[in-house]
């Protein structure tokens, strides 16, 4: 009884801790809650397979182009030697308007990549984003040539086509 005369602090403080104590202390964290719920953030930059270029593809499709930038901007800091990495970081870049980044990623794919048909026409969609469409016809039909049969190549020219008839906009 004499803890609680001299020292009533202590043993309100007893009081609480004995309510709170209800299991192990080996569960607890240093941060109060349990110790399972902290998660090992040592293998954070890890992706296992190609999750993260799977999860970049999916922002694109679905015409989350500023996500997709994003997601394909880790890709390549991690896969630099990757050219499905930086096809969709260039791409990307091109739909938000960051031909600067866009160029940059055609220049490494230019010694990846440089005679395919998907290398090809992005860049041609790139310069036909940019109004260039002289630059743009020029590496369709490179793409044409290569393989006359390619399903994105014709859709491109025929886009390219429809373009003409537009007025150019600043």
């Amino acid at each position: 009884m004499w803890v609680g005369h001299k020292f009533p602090g202590i043993a309100v403080l007893l009081v609480i801790l004995s309510g709170c104590q209800s299991g192990n202390l080996g569960d607890l964290s240093t941060y109060g809650d349990d110790a399972f719920t902290n998660d090992d953030l040592s293998g954070v930059a890890y992706y296992r397979d190609d999750e993260l270029l799977k999860q970049a593809q999916v922002q694109f499709r679905a015409k989350n182009y500023g996500k997709a930038y994003s997601i394909y901007k880790k890709a390549v800091e991690l896969y630099p030697k990757d050219p499905v990495a930086w096809i969709g970081y260039a791409a990307s870049a091109d739909m938000v308007g960051r031909f600067d980044n866009a160029d940059k990623g055609y220049k490494v794919l230019a010694g990846m990549i440089p005679g395919r048909p998907e290398y090809l026409n992005n860049v041609g969609y790139s310069y036909l984003l940019r109004g260039n469409l002289v630059a743009a016809r020029r590496y369709f039909l490179k793409a044409y040539d290569i393989d006359p049969n390619n399903e994105t190549t014709a859709n491109n020219l025929e886009l390219l086509g429809n373009s003409v008839s537009f007025a150019k906009r600043g």
